[in-house]
């Protein structure tokens, strides 16, 4: 990729964690990035989704805890907002 163009792709993915869950580490980019694209990936290709799954269990389990996560994380900052 173009150096300015991951940079501002970057710029997306931080605004979109802070959106979301109300911060930007690192980590929790990362979080949000696998999360965004497994969840793209189950809804347009539920079938790759589920051999993924199947292939590689352990990463499943810790997918389904990262998508817990966000989801708790996405509920705190919502809930913070409305006070």
């Amino acid at each position: 990729m173009e150096k300015v163009f991951a940079q501002q792709f970057e710029a997306l993915l931080e605004k979109y964690s802070e959106l979301l869950v109300g911060e930007s580490s690192e980590v929790t980019k990362e979080k949000v990035k696998s999360w965004a694209l497994y969840t793209h990936i189950a809804k347009s290709m539920p079938a790759l989704a589920k051999h993924w799954n199947e292939l590689y269990p352990e990463a499943k389990e810790e997918m389904k805890q990262i998508i817990n996560e966000i989801k708790q994380l996405n509920e705190q900052h919502r809930n913070s907002a409305k006070k």
